[in-house]
């Protein structure tokens, strides 16, 4: 235990390399299931499979921030009408 905790003292996380994955069928599916409730514009959709197809998992960041952006404009502009 002792020296898995002095390798992670001394772990440098800068020297490493991040690995991506491109998304599979299935992650891609789910990626579309989160789009089906909201109307989002083609080029978005279209940019998000196209982050998927190198990785996978900046893709689904892609879509959760593009999402969390409207639904605060939407909440944004909703509480200016009033």
């Amino acid at each position: 235990m002792y020296k898995a905790l002095i390798e992670d003292i001394f772990y440098d996380s800068e020297g490493t390399e991040e690995t991506t994955f491109p998304a599979t069928d299935e992650d891609l599916l789910i990626l579309t299931e989160k789009f089906l409730g909201f109307e989002i514009p083609s080029k978005v959709f279209l940019q998000a499979i196209a982050i998927a197809d190198y990785d996978g998992a900046a893709a689904f960041r892609y879509v959760d921030n593009y999402l969390i952006t409207q639904q605060h404009l939407r909440l944004i502009l909703l509480n200016r009408d009033r």
